[in-house]
């Protein structure tokens, strides 16, 4: 339930450019990127479910990451596009709780399923003999469970926090998300929610960063052991796209949330926003596909029995 002490029914979303002549030309760009990433992660989800060679621990786990990337742009781009077509900023507190509900849900989500699929390809590397018995069915199953119950748990105590803040400064949200970090500097009596959003943030981020690293330091070392060029070639090639995606992905989310709030930082919060929330869920499947032989080979015999 919402606080007593607030004062508005809403808020008002002040997102990039408010000059009238740029607007069309933002909302091409993000209906552009919106289509694209849906399209691009859709064509994941059917070839991971639909080829049987795809049915290993590996694909199990990049369907979760395309079907998280699928749900980020739905959850933040649609609104976005709506205020630059409609030039209508206002959002109620509902539809912004329920916003950051399900943004906080999915952002947490793709940071531990990102540490288990560093996992993943730890013990494919340098556990290789066990590695169908550790990664069985039922571990995989378990695993999944993890990653979505964690992010919505997470994103269910960061909320709730939120929905209890009072605003008295400004009725207005310069992002075009309800963002907890923007939704807290227009917030009155906020230290307490700071403290929280910080603490959950260095525990959320940092911790699942630190056993991707971790495992990924023991896959560069047993590969460095491998005598032979061609089986060094081929364990880097199959964590070269999940590390760009590691990369990219951890290095836009630290920049927006480990940076302090300022006043001259929420147009930087913005762009950087939109690298995790658009372009990467949009970059992510030509990463896998491009540099990924199973991918693309089963998307070759996709279209050849189309054909």
């Amino acid at each position: 339930m919402l606080n007593n002490q607030t004062i508005v029914d809403g808020f008002q979303m002040v997102s990039f450019s408010t000059d009238a002549v740029r607007q069309p030309v933002l909302f091409t760009v993000f209906l552009m990127m919106y289509v694209t990433g849906v399209l691009e992660n859709a064509v994941i989800l059917t070839l991971i479910l639909s080829d049987k060679h795809l049915h290993t621990p590996m694909y199990s786990f990049l369907w979760n990451l395309s079907a998280v990337d699928v749900c980020y742009l739905t959850v933040t781009l649609p609104k976005l596009m709506d205020i630059l077509l409609t030039g209508d900023n206002f959002i109620t507190f509902i539809q912004c709780f329920t916003q950051m509900y399900f943004y906080n849900s999915i952002c947490s989500t793709e940071i531990v399923l990102l540490s288990v699929m560093a996992y993943d390809r730890y013990v494919a590397i340098c556990n290789p003999l066990c590695y169908h018995l550790i990664m069985n069915k039922k571990n995989i199953v378990l695993f999944v469970c993890v990653i979505w119950v964690s992010g919505s748990l997470n994103s269910l105590f960061l909320t709730s926090f939120a929905s209890q803040l009072s605003f008295c400064h400004s009725h207005t949200i310069h992002h075009f998300y309800c963002d907890c970090k923007a939704v807290s500097k227009i917030a009155c009596s906020v230290q307490f929610f700071n403290v929280i959003m910080y603490t959950a943030a260095w525990v959320f981020v940092p911790v699942p960063f630190l056993l991707s690293f971790l495992s990924y330091v023991k896959i560069v070392k047993s590969i460095l052991h491998i005598r032979s060029a061609d089986s060094r070639n081929k364990c880097f090639s199959t964590c070269t796209s999940h590390l760009t995606v590691l990369t990219i992905f951890y290095g836009t989310i630290m920049c927006a949330y480990m940076v302090p709030s300022s006043g001259s930082s929420d147009l930087l919060d913005q762009v950087f926003s939109v690298f995790y929330t658009a372009v990467t869920p949009m970059l992510n499947p030509l990463i896998y596909s491009l540099r990924n032989k199973d991918v693309t080979s089963a998307l070759s015999r996709n279209l050849v029995k189309k054909k």
